[in-house]
């Protein structure tokens, strides 16, 4: 099927359930809820269900706004709310109560779909007065709520099914969806992303994972929540290869998660590699004797083989050989059958990328944003080159500024920010997204470089990464997080957190690692002071983005003065 003649993300769905011979195949299971899967048919029908009650309340671009943690409803009331010609709007179930109001406020939702009790008190107080919000669906029953004001949607299901599948008139550059930005700093902006941008980044994801594929029906492991654009996006590459699609029960049971559903593929942010990466290290540091001989040996021809350095004849039945003994056992703790990972939402450490590689778990870095519907470029598996992120798809153009900043034009990039057109001049200038990112071509290959945003500038006028550092920090088994400051002072600090393993470490013990770590920098680079602090940075306490990454304009303002006191 060419994407380039599918008008919409809806049409996409039936076309792809039109050429499915067995139409009760498999689709969509909750590894939390193992009762509760869905097959391609009654996938198709329950969204014809839903998308049938829902016509009879909105409009033509009305929003809906989305509010549920990962599970199969999010999925068939997402394409139920396109269905009905209404705009989806996603949002974090990790949301402060302060974001549901700014976004309520701003998109004006028609409807509200909530999956529980739990979601629904979040905003129960916001909604009381909002006239312009016309009904509550939710997918289990409402206890703090009148019968009359919700809908349960597995209740629809006893209704007999009416729509005439053909009668939709959604175009390409229409708004598919709303994808506010959680944001480091300030108010969230609704990124407003078309039917057409979101088909064109499948496109793209299905060049790369054609190798992997192979006719086969391949696994997916969901976790990153869908309301974040990289999922919701990853949502309709698995339409078009016919994917299973499971939903795992949390960040906390990943590993167990992906044992009993044996993925192929699956999609997650740094933060969850490092972590990886930091887990499998801790064991193999722990081997003796020919074990660690082996394991230290496989991760040397791993790392030849990521780099391009030709193995001699030796080597390569050395590497064969590790392959059986070393990297399957390696696979077999992620459920055997993994052909990538695939990284997004914010750069990969290095280090992070070439030792996951080595140890036969390919993991394949790209990039992009939430206003390029996101993906911008990503590595092949046939050519991975660590750090980098990959060549540009296909479906957009790309090139670097004079100051080289990389700026984006295509049918992926975004038709705007909702009801912000002084944000969205700043960003799209001539068709061109402004990323704010800073980048370089290495042979067609693109590579970030920088933020533009995120750097300290010493008084001396070097350009410092701060993540760069952190990354080096929390590479360490002794740092769990990191945030280092020092913009326009005579040298740089941080706040440092241990891991729980090291919570008791002494201060000669914690000195000794941050010397070891230094001696990887440069002299502008070096950590001269650091403080403690025992509280981690958690979406709950408002300290991390739902997609793990650090809100450090707010960590820096609230530790301002343990920070200056340094020096």
């Amino acid at each position: 099927m060419n994407l380039k003649n599918i008008n919409n993300l809806v049409q996409l769905f039936f076309e792809k359930y039109k050429q499915l011979k067995n139409k009760n195949t498999l689709f969509l299971s909750s590894l939390k809820e193992p009762k509760k899967t869905y097959t391609w048919e009654q996938t198709f029908n329950f969204i014809n269900i839903v998308s049938q009650e829902l016509k009879k309340i909105v409009n033509k671009g009305d929003r809906c706004l989305l509010i549920s943690e990962n599970r199969p409803e999010w999925f068939i009331s997402d394409l139920s709310i396109m269905f009905s010609e209404a705009i989806t709007v996603p949002a974090y179930t990790t949301y402060a109560e302060k974001d549901y109001e700014y976004i309520i406020n701003d998109c004006k939702p028609s409807v509200i779909f909530v999956s529980n009790d739990e979601q629904f008190n979040k905003i129960k107080k916001i909604i009381s007065e909002k006239s312009y919000i016309k009904q509550i669906f939710s997918f289990e029953n409402l206890n703090d709520s009148d019968e009359n004001n919700f809908i349960n949607i597995n209740d629809l299901l006893q209704n007999n099914l009416q729509n005439d599948l053909n009668n939709f008139n959604i175009k390409r550059n229409d708004i598919a969806c709303i994808i506010y930005t959680s944001g480091t700093q300030g108010n969230p902006k609704g990124v407003m992303l078309s039917h057409g941008g979101i088909l064109n980044n499948c496109e793209g994801a299905i060049e790369l994972l054609k190798p992997l594929i192979n006719n086969r029906q391949v696994n997916f492991l969901t976790w990153l929540p869908l309301s974040h654009s990289y999922e919701h996006t990853v949502q309709f590459v698995q339409i078009s290869v016919l994917a299973k699609i499971f939903y795992a029960e949390g960040i906390d049971k990943l590993i167990k998660n992906m044992g009993e559903c044996s993925p192929h593929i699956m999609t997650a942010v740094p933060r969850f590699y490092q972590n990886l990466y930091q887990k499998i290290n801790s064991n193999f540091k722990k081997t003796k004797g020919l074990k660690k001989i082996l394991i230290n040996r496989t991760i040397s021809l791993g790392l030849k083989k990521i780099k391009k350095i030709p193995l001699n004849l030796f080597e390569k039945i050395e590497d064969t050989i590790l392959e059986k003994l070393v990297r399957d056992k390696i696979r077999q703790q992620f459920g055997g059958s993994l052909k990538t990972f695939v990284s997004g939402g914010g750069a990969l450490d290095k280090d992070v990328g070439y030792f996951l590689n080595s140890v036969g778990l390919p993991t394949l870095q790209g990039y992009g944003l939430t206003e390029t519907s996101p993906v911008v470029s990503c590595n092949p598996i046939n050519d991975i080159r660590v750090e980098t992120v990959g060549p540009p798809f296909s479906g957009n153009q790309v090139k670097l500024a004079e100051d080289g900043e990389i700026l984006v034009k295509g049918e992926n990039v975004m038709i705007g920010y909702w009801n912000n057109p002084e944000e969205t001049k700043k960003v799209l200038k001539d068709g061109w997204l402004y990323t704010g990112d800073i980048g370089e071509f290495e042979n067609n290959y693109l590579k970030i470089t920088d933020r533009k945003k995120d750097i300290i500038i010493t008084p001396g006028g070097d350009n410092i990464s701060p993540l760069k550092i952190e990354n080096e920090i929390t590479n360490s088994e002794y740092f769990d997080q990191a945030i280092v400051y020092g913009d326009n002072k005579p040298y740089l600090v941080a706040l440092l957190i241990l891991q729980d393993e090291k919570k008791d470490s002494n201060k000669d013990e914690i000195n000794n690692e941050i010397e070891k770590i230094n001696n990887n920098l440069l002299k502008i680079e070096k950590i001269k002071k650091f403080f403690l602090i025992k509280e981690k940075f958690s979406i709950e306490n408002g300290m991390l983005t739902p997609t793990l990454k650090l809100k450090r304009f707010k960590i820096i303002n609230k530790y301002k003065n343990s920070f200056e006191n340094l020096y």
